[in-house]
């Protein structure tokens, strides 16, 4: 497989985002869906929507979520539509909580290592393209979070999650299933959904308020790195990757945090999943957007 290109500028702003996704010289088609993370209640790193207004009004996108599998303010439909109010997501954008209504979209992952299907929001069908803006940051439980843990976990219905939570079993206490399970679980299901929209789909990731936790966190741990910029790809393995090797090979001290969060948590693995998966590759050119 040749390598992907990966788009990289360390410019963060409202236009910065924008030139990003021209820089791909992609334009999605039809009905656009926007993955992002709407960000827990009491969570302050999320990306915000007055960041984010001028690259989804570029693409005419439907900001999409799906509902969390674990208590707090977005484990129902009615609580995380109060949430999208709260965080001014509806204020911008149309906002569609994709796994609102039943039953869920089932998506076959015939090679899967660890799963062999992936319960997504029904709504995803509603889509003809996809925009995945991921905010790049650690995880306390998958490592790190990019485009893959969007396509995974953030496509995932309710019902999903826990699937891919317990690694094939909905009943099995995510906070206890074996790890290595559970990342390759993740892979599996990230390769899905890249799948499922035959190449109409494109991935940013802003490497910007890079804490060790996620954006789930409604307690998350202050940034530990300065901002770094703005990537894109039409590789979802790719963009990850050269995130990883961007944190790497920085000489921010507060690396170290982030470093240890994914290493603990098997982080990587999730990215050997998806490559073997062949929804991309981890062999990539990165290129300087000035």
């Amino acid at each position: 497989m040749e390598k992907a290109k990966v788009y990289f500028t360390s410019e963060v702003s409202k236009k910065s985002l924008v030139k990003m996704y021209e820089a791909l010289g992609v334009d999605l088609p039809g009905k656009v869906a926007v993955k992002l993370h709407s960000g827990e209640q009491g969570n302050r790193n999320y990306l915000k929507p007055e960041f984010v207004e001028e690259l989804v009004n570029r693409v005419n996108g439907t900001v999409v979520e799906c509902n969390t599998a674990y208590p707090g303010a977005r484990n129902t439909t009615e609580k995380h539509q109060k949430l999208m109010e709260e965080h001014e997501w509806t204020k911008y954008f149309d906002v569609d909580i994709m796994d609102s209504e039943s039953p869920d979209l089932e998506l076959d992952i015939p090679n899967g290592k660890q799963i062999k299907k992936n319960y997504v929001g029904k709504h995803l069908a509603n889509y003809d393209s996809m925009l995945v803006l991921s905010h790049f940051k650690g995880h306390a439980m998958g490592g790190f979070g990019g485009a893959l843990k969007q396509l995974s976990i953030g496509c995932a219905s309710s019902y999903g999650k826990a699937y891919i939570h317990g690694a094939g079993d909905p009943e099995q206490d995510m906070f206890k299933t074996n790890q290595l399970d559970f990342v390759t679980a993740m892979g599996d299901a990230a390769s899905s959904v890249h799948k499922y929209f035959k190449g109409n789909i494109v991935y940013i990731n802003a490497m910007v308020n890079i804490s060790i936790d996620c954006d789930c966190d409604g307690n998350a741990s202050l940034p530990c790195m300065k901002d770094i910029g703005i990537l894109a790809s039409t590789d979802p393995v790719a963009i990850d990757q050269a995130c990883i090797d961007i944190i790497y090979n920085s000489k921010d001290e507060g690396k170290d945090k982030l470093i240890a969060r994914i290493e603990e948590k098997l982080g990587t693995h999730i990215i050997d999943v998806a490559s073997d998966d062949q929804a991309g590759t981890k062999e990539y050119e990165l290129i300087n957007v000035d």
